[in-house]
């Protein structure tokens, strides 16, 4: 059974997009914080997760990379997003605003699940 705070299926990509649409380029450490930061720690993102996931993103060509030194002077890959990217979170979030409203007919407000 998967953990509460484990990354839901299908939203990563999209977190990971928004993050560097928003912030510019990072690290994969750095976007991993950031989305955790930004459910206020409700959202555990894992190294085995989030690399694999950038790794994807790259390949269809939303991000681009390119080797750099962090802040603690390290070398770190950043990643950066592409327009194709840009695109892609605005078909995302489409997306996931017609589940929602979807999925709001069956959980409506106020109302307790049995």
């Amino acid at each position: 059974m998967a953990n509460e705070s484990d990354v839901w299926q299908g939203t990563l990509a999209l977190m990971i997009l928004r993050t560097l649409e928003t912030m510019g380029p990072l690290h994969g450490y750095g976007i991993a914080r950031r989305i955790e930061q930004i459910c206020q720690g409700q959202l555990i993102v894992l190294y085995g997760t989030i690399y694999p996931a950038l790794l994807r993103l790259e390949q269809d060509g939303y991000i681009v990379s390119e080797w750099g030194n962090s802040e603690n002077n390290r070398r770190a890959r950043y990643y950066k997003i592409t327009r194709a990217g840009r695109r892609q979170v605005r078909r995302e979030a489409q997306r996931w605003e017609k589940a929602t409203a979807i999925l709001a007919h069956f959980l409506p407000p106020g109302k307790e699940i049995s």
